[in-house]
């Protein structure tokens, strides 16, 4: 089994602090600081000096194209990829991607849920960059963690509640806290949200049409054993399962995950992954990645 050195893997493909800090100059660092930590307004100026570095950080990584990524109304992330390629006056191309690109995206709005709320034609949708969650690479793609708005600025995504949540419990939290002589910039939430799964033999899986589609069991007989004696959760982890672990936590380090507990479950074929508590808007984000 490869050893794997897990401080350089962790957080390898996220453009994080520790990238940003090394990357950017210190005006712009700190400027971008300010707007994360302190929820300031983000200068154009410092927007263009990110994109750049983030542009060269991603292609020295293999990232060809860059997308926005958010979360609709479906129970899924969603994403429109676009290459940094540019036409150049030599019949070659250049690789460019601008500030303009990295804190606004304009993705069609008209295929979510809406509730019927707006005619088709009218549909039109804004993403916005979330730069409190860093942005990372996936499948060759620079992943920008972004909110989904319209243009009135009605939430359509989970993202943007759950930041509105986190303002408004910030501020109502500073009050109190004042109250008790402690003065505070900012108030954080922060979530470790579990994730509980199945692992099925993919033979096993073709043959059972409910698990196909739909993804859970609708038909079938009890298991000859289920969780008497309690011998699953406490058994040893099998070295399929095992294999399965060691490859999803290398691939969830890379994405700077927290993936800190991996068990067995109660019932037969059922495990758990368990990461670090992180701050509230993050943690969603990774576990967006995790599903």
């Amino acid at each position: 089994m490869e050893k794997q050195n897990v401080p350089e893997l962790f957080g390898s493909m996220v453009f994080d602090d520790r990238v940003m800090r090394a990357r950017l100059s210190d005006k712009v660092y700190h400027s971008l600081r300010k707007t994360i930590d302190e929820n300031t307004k983000l200068d154009e100026d410092v927007a263009q000096a990110v994109a750049q570095e983030m542009r060269n950080w991603a292609i020295e990584k293999g990232a060809t194209h860059f997308t926005h990524w958010f979360q609709p109304l479906t129970g899924v992330t969603a994403e429109k990829h676009d290459s940094f390629i540019s036409p150049s006056p030599d019949g070659g191309v250049i690789m460019e991607f601008s500030g303009k690109e990295l804190i606004k995206g304009e993705p069609d709005a008209s295929s979510f849920p809406s509730g019927g709320l707006r005619a088709t034609f009218e549909a039109r949708g804004y993403t916005a960059w979330d730069p409190t969650s860093y942005a990372f690479i996936k499948d060759h793609t620079l992943c920008i963690p972004t909110a989904f708005c319209s243009y009135a600025g009605d939430a359509l995504d989970k993202k943007t509640p759950l930041l509105r949540s986190m303002q408004a419990l910030s501020k109502q939290a500073k009050r109190i806290l004042k109250l008790f002589g402690t003065e505070a910039k900012y108030v954080r939430t922060s979530v470790g949200p579990e994730q509980e799964y199945f692992l099925i033999d993919q033979k096993m899986f073709e043959q059972r049409p409910d698990l196909v589609y739909t993804g859970r069991t609708l038909f079938g007989a009890m298991p000859p054993k289920g969780q008497e004696l309690d011998d699953h959760y406490f058994g040893v982890i099998k070295p399929r399962v095992t294999a399965f672990m060691e490859d999803l936590n290398n691939e969830l380090w890379k994405l700077g995950i927290l993936a800190k507990t991996e068990h067995n479950e109660v019932a037969p074929a059922q495990h758990e992954l368990a990461p670090i508590f992180s701050t509230t808007n993050v943690a969603t984000d990774n576990n967006q990645l995790m599903r």
